[in-house]
């Protein structure tokens, strides 16, 4: 293992020795040293996390987070010198987690905390006008493609995910216990989150892999309209284009 490869595994273990060749002024070891600086690295750690999940935070307790990040840092390293995109693991890691097992919507709150940064991070985009769509013959709409912002995330959940969050982030009332798809989009500075039924959520997730809308239709529930979903896209500035195709012979 080359010096500085033992630095890093030393630097995250807080079992192991000091790094050779790491002294004091006076030829000691700098064990104390050391010390000092792993712990601060993984204190940097935690807190990191911290603000990345303010509602898992919130949801486990400081005690419960500091304890789970403390064995989420050491088994997943930052990747990267920018500290905002940490934690992308959090999500599986927490769906193996032995502690957290009792609260089993943990992993996808985490989920839709990270679709947060990242909408926050995402491109720009200019919005569609609202009346396009409206001006599209009726014909053309199984064939319609639709583009969506950088900023859309999708957070599909067997449990009230959109609920518990905004239970706990922006003071909504008690969730309901049901499955819900978070919708996440950005239609100014800052993300907004939706809540959808699974179909929504189903119908929308195709048409973000490109599906026409007609063939998108058939991945929800006879019974989905699909007015309500694309107003909300519409009003958030989510749809940035509309490609309508004739129908062929």
């Amino acid at each position: 293992m080359t010096s500085q490869a033992a630095f890093r595994t030393a630097l995250l273990d807080p079992e192991a020795p000091t790094p050779a060749g790491l002294i004091t002024p006076e030829g000691a070891t700098a064990t104390r040293r050391f010390d000092v600086y792993r712990n601060n690295v993984a204190v940097s750690l935690a807190e990191a996390l911290e603000t990345a999940f303010p509602v898992l935070h919130k949801l486990v307790g400081d005690a419960f987070f500091r304890a789970m990040a403390g064995v989420y840092l050491r088994r997943h390293p930052p990747r990267s010198p920018l500290m905002m995109g940490y934690g992308a693991e959090l999500p599986d890691f927490l769906q193996g987690f032995a502690p957290a097992q009792s609260l089993p919507y943990l992993p996808d709150v985490a989920r839709l905390e990270l679709a947060l940064g990242q909408a926050y991070r995402a491109a720009d985009a200019a919005p569609v006008d609202p009346a396009a769509l409206a001006a599209l013959p009726e014909h053309t709409l199984p064939r319609l493609r639709i583009g969506f912002a950088p900023a859309l995330r999708l957070v599909a959940s067997n449990h009230p995910v959109h609920g518990i969050w905004a239970a706990n982030a922006a003071g909504g009332g008690k969730p309901v216990p049901r499955a819900e798809t978070a919708l996440v989009t950005r239609p100014g500075f800052d993300p907004m989150v939706d809540a959808l039924t699974p179909d929504q959520g189903r119908i929308l997730a195709a048409l973000v892999d490109g599906a026409p809308l007609g063939d998108a239709l058939h991945t929800g529930g006879p019974a989905v309209d699909v007015g309500p979903l694309l107003a909300v896209l519409l009003q958030r500035g989510a749809i940035t284009s509309l490609t309508a195709e004739e129908p062929g012979p």
